[in-house]
């Protein structure tokens, strides 16, 4: 049994120390907007936070996540009111499929709270998720707007 913190809810999780906190998220949480598209810590669709930090959590076991504090996408927002990134990437139209934009997300909400105004060179350094619908024009643009928000 794990005792994991999401969102600012424990939770009791059955699972093998050694099971990606993703699937533990997904699985026994069900918290699905945090999306499994590697495995392998490559396309960045299953980045949450852990203690503030964008971590790919297809690749972080269950064990090393106990006692950190998780933020999930579903986390992002302050009640009803949207994060300033989720309000930029509807602002800028980035979603295509959407499929990746989770994890594109809580990437950047991390990348800006720790460069509150970062230039080019530090997205294309910290922001590596990939997307296959190739929005990345759209994603800077987004980012920049977050970034004066």
């Amino acid at each position: 049994m794990a005792r994991l913190t999401i969102n600012g809810k424990t939770h009791d999780v059955a699972v093998d120390p050694s099971t990606p906190l993703l699937w533990a998220i997904r699985e026994q949480v069900g918290l699905t907007g945090t999306k499994y598209g590697c495995g392998i810590a490559q396309c960045g669709a299953c980045t949450v936070h852990v203690d503030g930090a964008a971590v790919r959590s297809c690749v972080m076991p269950v064990a090393a996540a106990e006692g950190k504090k998780i933020t999930t996408i579903e986390g992002l927002a302050n009640g009803r009111a949207l994060h300033k990134v989720q309000k930029a990437w509807l602002d800028n139209e980035v979603p295509q499929c959407g499929y990746c934009q989770s994890g594109m997300i809580m990437a950047v909400a991390a990348l800006l709270r720790e460069k509150p105004k970062p230039t080019d060179a530090d997205i294309d350094a910290r922001v590596t998720n990939i997307c296959r619908c190739g929005t990345f024009q759209q994603v800077r643009e987004a980012i920049h707007a977050a970034a004066k928000a």
